[in-house]
């Protein structure tokens, strides 16, 4: 792409970006302070603790998100793609020589993926509700509404996932440009008029904070995490819109007025300690109150947005990679690859949504909640990464080996801050987690044994070209569908078993999902010719792409092996899945792997193959 073109698309993408992606961290302001000072663990709301806790929020954001993601992190694009399973997938190929590193490494990706899923319900939750509370500093005849409000605008939210996120990001960014003007502006008002503040920019005040009472302090970083809330998406949403335009939006916009707004927060409470009770709100003028409390709203349903596209991305690669079983992924866009729909994972996040704010009632209360799954998030981040900066940037020793630590170091302590808050909430995410971590790798083990077990059953393509040279054939052409790249079908198998005929042209045809989010067209097909007019076709896709098997018949014709739908039937296995005597992995989870497969999308249906044209061979398999 030349330059002219960037900087043609570059105000939409960053208009984009700004509508989506940092709509997470956009609206922490609305409660990380106040969670600090008057959470869990309530710290005294003096000088010396609100410059220290400043700093400390300043010196986080510095260091994890502008310097950690926007400036390495987002280097490590898989072809473009971010996420814990892109990065997972381009350390796993760096590692392929080394299988314990790569397990190791493997199970890291997938946890990273499962705490994702996690976030991705407290999040809308806690921002919404926040958002909604500032009805109760209106009037206290509002309390009572604050939860079904909050529930109606979380419904609207899913209700229009389906529409894309390229759509939500163009009609979100304009609302959150405004929205982080307004954070600015409010806090530069607040700073003119207590100008000290500004010296907690000096990262003297954080340290000085951390020493005076360790404890109190190390308690106080369960809720200064706030701050950074959002970072990963700035990740994980990569492929939406590019590094480029997310970084522009970083430094020129969004960091400026969040640290304006922090410190304009910080300015009011030097000089009216009882502001705590919810300084974001009362840093506006009290003529603006509605009007912030609407605008907080509208926000806040964006700041969800970042996750919730999050994790489309995050359900898309792991069924293209094999951790979850077939889904129905709807492409919501004909111009960017990467901005999808997906129903299963949307409507499950949504009831997650609604529980969560049934149960904990405040964002008070889930803020106990929160924090966990983001810092476990980007401390798995933090360790993969690693491997990409010595293994494939391969930086000096004496620069990585620092680097790393320090971001380790950082990482680990919030982590293990937020580790305390578990019994107050903290169990939901790790929760989440343990149970998505469990169904991911119970899926992508029982396809191992599922096709290890195929392929045992296979009669070799020899055997079978060699003894069909009587074998009556009828017109038209037979399209296998096999996991496997080498062995008869056990469609085919079938088919020749019952009714003793074979099509004039069979064509066996295998999906692999390459370890990159997309495949060019020139690399989509291998054709390998067998001989007695039965061909091997291998398509490749990125595990960002959906597959679509009728388009690339079309594209078969390219290359000297045209087809017509019309005289053309796919041969689908449905396979009747049984424990055997001697499993190949537990009980209950061959049980799961069972359950899982019973509800997986049809085979047909994922590939977009004609339902008229397909003929299903059952067959019975023991796993």
């Amino acid at each position: 792409m030349s330059s002219t073109q960037t900087k043609q698309k570059l105000p939409p993408l960053v208009l984009g970006a700004i509508g989506v992606v940092y709509g997470d961290i956009g609206t922490s302001p609305l409660y990380a302070i106040q969670a600090t000072f008057a959470g869990t663990h309530p710290l005294p709301v003096i000088e010396a603790n609100i410059l220290g806790v400043l700093s400390v929020m300043f010196w986080t954001i510095m260091l994890l998100v502008s310097f950690k993601y926007v400036a390495i992190i987002l280097r490590a694009d898989n072809n473009g793609e971010g996420g814990s399973l892109a990065l997972l997938a381009l350390v796993s190929e760096l590692t392929t020589q080394h299988p314990k590193i790569k397990w190791f490494v493997t199970a890291l990706g997938v946890f990273a993926a499962a705490l994702f899923f996690g976030d991705g319900m407290i999040t809308p939750a806690i921002s919404v509700l926040s958002a909604v509370e500032g009805l109760d500093l209106v009037s206290h005849q509002f309390k009572s509404y604050i939860l079904p409000i909050t529930i109606i605008v979380l419904t609207g939210l899913f209700f229009i996932q389906k529409r894309g996120t390229g759509l939500v990001g163009l009609a979100f960014g304009p609302i959150m440009v405004f929205w982080f003007l307004c954070l600015a502006v409010f806090g530069i008002i607040s700073i003119v008029q207590s100008p000290e503040i500004l010296s907690a920019l000096n990262p003297i005040y954080a340290f000085r904070f951390l020493r005076a009472d360790p404890w109190l302090s190390f308690l106080a970083l369960g809720s200064i995490v706030l701050v950074i809330t959002g970072g990963e998406a700035l990740y994980a949403d990569m492929g939406h819109f590019g590094k480029y335009p997310i970084r522009f939006a970083w430094f020129s916009f969004v960091l400026p007025a969040l640290v304006l707004n922090y410190f304009g927060q910080g300015a009011l409470l030097l000089h009216n300690p009882q502001a705590i009770a919810n300084p974001f709100y009362l840093l506006a003028p009290a003529w603006a109150l509605v009007p912030m409390v609407l605008l907080a709203t509208v926000a806040t349903v964006i700041a969800s947005q970042a996750v919730i596209s999050g994790a489309f991305s995050i359900a898309n690669q792991s069924v293209q990679m094999g951790f979850l079983p077939r889904m129905e992924i709807r492409q919501t866009s004909d111009k960017a690859q990467g901005q999808i729909y997906v129903p299963l994972t949307n409507w499950t996040l949504y009831l997650a949504v609604v529980f969560l704010v049934f149960a904990f009632q405040s964002s008070s209360n889930l803020a106990a909640a929160y924090g966990i799954a983001v810092t476990g998030t980007m401390t798995i981040t933090t360790i993969l990464i690693a491997f990409v900066i010595v293994l494939f940037w391969r930086w000096p020793l004496a620069i990585a080996i620092p680097v790393i630590s320090v971001l380790l170091v950082v990482d680990l302590t919030y982590f293990a801050a937020n580790a305390l808050k578990i019994p107050q909430g903290g169990w939901f995410p790790i929760g989440i987690a343990i149970l998505s971590f469990t169904v991911l790798t119970t899926w992508k083990r029982g396809r191992e044994l599922l096709f290890a077990e195929i392929a045992h059953q296979s009669v070799p393509m020899q055997t079978i070209l060699g003894g069909i040279n009587d074998m009556p054939r009828t017109s038209g052409t037979a399209v296998f569908l096999t996991p496997a790249s080498d062995g008869a079908p056990s469609a085919m198998l079938h088919n020749l078993k019952h009714n003793h005929v074979l099509h004039e042209r069979n064509i066996l045809l295998t999906v692999v999902v390459e370890d990159k989010p997309y495949v060019t067209k020139g690399n989509r097909l291998l054709i390998k010719e067998m001989g007695k007019n039965f061909f091997r076709l291998t398509v490749f896709y990125g595990f960002m792409e959906t597959p679509d098997i009728p388009a690339v018949l079309e594209l078969c014709a390219t290359r000297g092996l045209p087809f017509d739908m019309m005289t053309t039937s796919f041969f689908i296995s449905r396979a009747l899945l049984v424990t055997s005597p001697n499993p190949g992995m537990m009980k209950w989870r061959e049980d799961l792997f069972i359950a899982l497969s019973k509800n997986a999308m049809n085979a047909a249906d994922f590939f977009k193959i004609p339902t008229n044209r397909v003929i299903e061979m059952g067959t019975r398999i023991e796993i």
